[in-house]
């Protein structure tokens, strides 16, 4: 639990510094396209893979920090027992089962790609499209570490309740 935690958060802060890269390199882009009357594919297509890096692995931080979206419609009446049983539930009976299915349901498509080592189909673009569908089951084994660790959490906490 601890080191899946620990997993999370290093993944987390690590793409986190991608955002900031984001930035320059569309900036780069812009100034390129605007300024200089030249395109940049490779940079433009680095910046939707950063996207889909920060946002791909960026979900089970969330998850452990507590900034996923929530349905709020009882959640926010209810105390903290009560919502750490809606977190409970949730967990063992929606988020673990599909990123569970994610991960089975995602690696033929994945290892089809890695076979063909598929590349952009921009002329110019990153030869590397096969990196980045390994998102796919890389976040949902992820999500489903982290899953799994929050619930043990919570199931702890309920223990040290019920002795306390």
């Amino acid at each position: 639990m601890k080191y899946v935690n620990v997993l999370t958060d290093i993944v987390g802060r690590a793409i986190a510094w991608l955002t900031f890269a984001m930035v320059l390199v569309t900036v780069t882009v812009v100034v390129l396209r605007y300024g200089f009357d030249t395109g940049a594919v490779r940079m433009q297509e680095s910046v939707t893979y950063m996207h889909a890096l920060v946002f791909m692995l960026g979900i089970p931080f969330a998850l452990r920090h507590g900034a996923h979206v929530r349905v709020d419609l009882f959640y926010s009446r209810v105390g903290e027992r009560r919502r750490a049983i809606i977190d409970l539930c949730g967990h063992l009976l929606l988020l673990v089962p599909v990123a569970a299915y994610i991960f089975v349901s995602s690696l033929d498509y994945v290892a089809a790609s890695w076979r063909v080592r598929e590349a952009s189909a921009e002329v110019g673009g990153i030869p590397g499209v096969f990196l980045l569908k390994t998102l796919i089951p890389a976040m949902a084994a992820l999500l489903f570490l982290q899953g799994i660790a929050e619930s043990l959490q919570l199931l702890a906490a309920f223990r040290n309740r019920s002795r306390g």
